[in-house]
């Protein structure tokens, strides 16, 4: 269950949106003034947003900056202005998207969705890598082959991401050298780099001699070929 955080002070639209929520299946919190959402925020873990520009003990412009210096989460605002500027402004310190009063129910719920939607993909994007079988799993620097973990070193991990980063793109050993460099930072020729794929074909690859997911591209030189893109 997704949880959103509301911060709003206007007691009708809190009912409405409260009960319409709800009954999609979200949990709510929901703040009146700014003093309330500082403490509130700082006591909870949201997926979600919902911030009213104008409250009564300040703006929710500011309070979108407090929680832009230590999170991610989507922000959508609610305002009754309508003001380019005030847009411009939302959307420039942090803001994910601007709605302005009265909305329709229907678009509220279709842009909470795809705020939501999004921030999963991105999240996902930015902590794993998942295709061809093969998982990588960016904070804790561990790889899996069909649920297994592999042992690669710190090289061979290195080159894995940035294939798995650039799926179906044909990477030139420039490129890659370019990007590659091994523990003590000493740069690696192409002869290394050679030697560095075939290990780690021999890890990932069903079979290495005739390799699907690092394949190499005569005169250009590699991909990685994307067969399944999820697990």
């Amino acid at each position: 269950m997704k949880h959103i955080f509301f911060v709003e002070d206007d007691l009708s639209l809190i009912s409405g949106l409260s009960f319409a929520l709800k009954k999609h299946g979200y949990e709510l919190t929901v703040a009146r003034t700014r003093e309330e959402a500082e403490r509130l925020w700082e006591n909870g873990t949201y997926d979600l947003v919902l911030l009213d520009v104008m409250l009564p003990d300040g703006s929710g412009f500011d309070l979108c900056r407090k929680i832009r210096e230590s999170s991610k989460v989507p922000i959508l605002f609610l305002t009754a202005a309508d003001e380019e500027t005030d847009i411009i402004m939302g959307l420039d310190i942090g803001g994910d998207d601007y709605i302005t009063k009265p909305f329709k129910l229907a678009v509220l719920l279709s842009r909470v969705n795809a705020l939501l939607r999004r921030s999963e993909n991105f999240h996902q994007a930015d902590t794993e890598l998942v295709s061809n079988g093969i998982r990588v799993r960016k904070l804790e620097r561990e790889v899996y082959k069909n649920g297994a973990l592999l042992d690669l070193t710190a090289n061979e991990y290195k080159l894995l991401c940035l294939f798995m980063e650039h799926p179906d793109m044909v990477l030139s050993p420039e490129q890659i050298l370019d990007r590659l460099w091994d523990c003590d930072g000493n740069y690696i020729d192409g002869s290394t780099l050679t030697v560095y794929i075939r290990r780690l074909r021999m890890k990932i690859e069903d079979h290495p001699s005739a390799p699907r997911c690092i394949v190499t591209v005569r005169g250009m030189g590699y991909k990685w070929n994307a067969l399944e893109r999820d697990v």
